[in-house]
């Protein structure tokens, strides 16, 4: 059994690493792309928030929650994205699906917990087009970087969890401009790469007491410090010969050096608090700072950009009608929701790029050691049509399980 586990992890895993692209958003041409969700489905329902932890749930945002596990929790989470994209002119719609995370967690005696796993981090995927008087620009993206993530957290006391996280990021980014002339034959390529790869860490805090006989104060932070990636740069240009069939063939292929740079990824705190009563309620809130005014690109300037410090707020919970309930499914149901409000930190045109989304979802117990499946959905937007750019208009669905087992429990009787 466990053999089997390993090897569907293993291959889950290889896929993760693979299918990098997550994104339709000509945002994602910024940067290193759009930051993925970091965190479960369960999380995502209710906005996002990481400052609730529990006992049979894996906790990827906040290391120290992984103190809370009582049993082998394997969690895998994937999504579908449908997106409108609007302009002043025109209209398109996109679709895109991707898996976004696996992970194992365990708890290692009464006081320690650990976890690992694998978390696409950002995400590039976009083809744009621009045009002046002498001809038409396409340009196009892809590719994204991957988080390898290894987590160790103590239970201080019964109610303090303090916890770390060491991650190896890795992953590639692709952008290809297109340049073609009206009435000439020939057409410009020019093909960037960046082959990015560092390592980093986050530490968390988690704190919980009881009010009174019902009511629990839940508080966390989390803290990630500035990091520094390398990025190994290449640069190829090439004349392009159209031919009749539509094709195109290289005539002229030339390799430009481009030096290998290190990139700078900001640093990030989270603060949360929230109340509830254990089993059947929770409401809480959050709020992230990411010092992405620090940003620094790969190989190129954006004249039109700029970055500044990016702010998230967040506030969600749930809600179970009866945890006991024996002869009603739908009473044992875990009801989630929440909103968020996201300054992303990116400035186009002098327009900040802001995004919003409501999200809401179920809890589905499954079978024995209370396993679930959890299904949610968000709308939101992002950007905006004015100021000639391009607004967001995006429709989400998640689903996950959450896998709970014993392993390494002694026998008393063969």
């Amino acid at each position: 059994m466990l053999k089997k586990f390993f090897v569907v992890f293993l291959l889950l895993a290889i896929g993760v690493s693979q299918a990098q692209e997550g994104t339709t958003s000509p945002y994602s041409f910024y940067g290193i792309g759009t930051l993925k969700f970091k965190g479960t489905a369960e999380n995502r329902a209710m906005s996002g928030i990481s400052v609730y932890t529990d006992s049979i749930h894996v906790s990827l945002q906040n290391p120290a929650g992984v103190a809370d596990l009582k049993l082998v929790n394997f969690a895998v989470g994937a999504s579908h994205k449908f997106v409108t994209l609007q302009t002043d002119a025109e209209k398109q719609q996109a679709t895109t699906t991707s898996l976004d995370y696996l992970a194992i967690g365990l708890p290692i005696g009464e006081k320690f917990g650990a976890s690992f796993g694998l978390i696409p981090y950002t995400a590039v995927g976009y083809q744009l087009e621009g045009q002046n008087s002498l001809g038409t620009t396409q340009y196009e993206g892809s590719g994204g970087l991957n988080k390898a993530f290894v987590t160790l957290a103590y239970k201080i006391s019964d109610g303090l969890s303090v916890g770390i996280d060491g991650n190896y990021n890795f992953g590639n980014i692709e952008n290809v401009a297109t340049s073609r002339q009206d009435g000439v034959q020939y057409a410009t390529r020019e093909e960037n790469r960046s082959d990015l790869l560092g390592f980093s860490f986050n530490v968390g805090l988690s704190y919980k007491r009881m009010l009174n006989d019902k009511l629990r104060l839940y508080s966390s932070l989390t803290y990630t410090p500035e990091t520094n990636f390398t990025s190994e740069n290449s640069r190829t240009i090439s004349t392009l010969l159209e031919i009749d069939s539509g094709a195109e063939a290289g005539i002229d292929v030339r390799e430009i050096l481009v030096d290998d740079t290190d990139f700078t990824f900001p640093s990030q705190w989270t603060l949360g608090a929230g109340i509830g009563q254990n089993k059947k309620w929770f409401i809480g809130g959050e709020y992230t700072d990411q010092k992405t005014s620090n940003f620094t690109n790969r190989t190129f300037e954006i004249e039109n950009v700029s970055f500044k410090d990016a702010s998230k707020y967040r506030v969600g919970g749930f809600y179970i009608p009866n945890y006991n309930s024996i002869g009603n499914y739908w009473q044992r149901v875990v009801y989630r929701g929440g909103f968020r409000f996201e300054e992303t930190g990116i400035n186009v045109n002098g327009q900040d790029i802001n995004e919003f989304g409501i999200s809401f979802g179920v809890g589905l117990p499954v079978g024995r050691l209370f396993s679930n499946v959890n299904l949610g959905f968000e709308i939101g937007t992002r950007g905006t049509k004015d100021f000639g750019l391009v607004q967001e208009n995006f429709f989400n669905t998640f689903l996950s399980l959450s896998l709970n087992d014993k392993w390494f429990e002694k026998r008393y009787f063969e």
